[in-house]
């Protein structure tokens, strides 16, 4: 995205167009991925591969000083928590969990981040209207993953790919709260590069150990066949749209744009998921879901309105 000092109204409404669009159709790119790649490889390569482009856009666009021992230390911390625990847990939710209800748990960011602002040392007690939101919300959760006797409808999701989904988002909003470290870099995206490369360095070396690089493992790459392509597909458009287009427009709009605006993108992302699962992924919508998607959504909207207004 360009860097003007005062951005046209066509260059905001683009790249919130980016964040909402193809950050919502990440999620069903990360299912049709890990239906025959393995998540941790998948992931791996694709922040390895997406930071390294980065780097060198950066490299040569802003010539930064070389990353200090702290900045390093800092970029593997944060890198963990979003991209290993926080992408990694969504990635192998998305193997047994449709890819729009993995959109709406990982919604659940909102809730985590009004939580652990107030808990940690020093933290503001949330208003009374984003309290409202993340008990909203967590309802909404239960709705969606619990047993069929919370909601009258068909049996919940699988819960293991439900509590994945969950912990990821948890480990994905400690991680942003440690983003503001003074050991960051002064540029957001050499922060962002460095971050996807000990990321993608971690979830490559554990995919390593799970064995997905063993010959067996890989006969996936060597069948040749529809699923092969979808998948190496999937992972293209999340290394080129989803890591490197997407958290550039983020960057970009964080500088330009009001947080409270950007921060909209935590519930229609949701809605995106579900509507492209349901259009092009084949995942059936039900009454439930859908119930539980206006809980959830409305949920998060409260906690936005209601952060915002504290701030101002």
């Amino acid at each position: 995205m360009p860097t003007s000092e005062r951005p046209t109204r066509a260059q905001l409404l683009l790249a919130f167009a980016i964040v909402y669009v193809v950050w919502g159709s990440t999620y069903l790119a990360m299912r049709v991925a890990v239906r025959h790649m393995p998540p941790f490889l998948m992931g791996g390569v694709r922040f390895v591969v997406a930071g390294l482009l980065l780097a060198a856009w950066v490299a040569w666009r802003e010539r930064p000083a070389w990353p200090t021992r702290r900045t390093w230390s800092w970029a593997a911390l944060t890198g963990a928590l979003l991209f290993v625990g926080g992408n990694g847990g969504v990635a192998w939710a998305g193997r047994t969990v449709p890819s729009g209800v993995v959109a709406l748990l990982a919604a659940s960011l909102a809730i985590w981040m009004v939580l652990l602002d107030w808990l940690r040392p020093g933290g503001r007690r949330p208003t009374a209207l984003v309290l409202a939101g993340a008990a909203l919300g967590l309802a909404g959760v239960g709705l969606l993953v619990g047993p069929s006797r919370l909601s009258g409808g068909a049996g919940g999701v699988d819960p293991f790919g439900s509590a994945l989904a969950l912990g990821g988002s948890l480990t994905w909003a400690v991680g942003s709260l440690l983003m503001r470290h003074r050991h960051a870099p002064a540029s957001p995206f050499l922060g962002s590069a460095l971050q996807m490369l000990c990321g993608g360095a971690m979830l490559l070396a554990l995919a390593a150990l799970h064995g997905d690089l063993a010959p067996g493992a890989m006969a996936w790459l060597s069948a040749g066949d529809a699923g092969t392509t979808s998948a190496l597909g999937a992972l293209g458009y999340l290394i080129v749209f989803g890591s490197l287009i997407g958290f550039t427009a983020y960057i970009w709009l964080m500088r330009h744009a009001a947080p409270s605006k950007v921060a909209t993108y935590a519930y229609v992302n949701p809605v995106v998921a579900v509507l492209l699962g349901w259009a092009l992924g084949g995942e059936a919508i039900g009454a439930r879901t859908i119930a539980a998607s206006a809980v959830i959504v409305a949920a998060v909207a409260l906690i936005t309105v209601g952060r915002t207004r504290a701030t101002a």
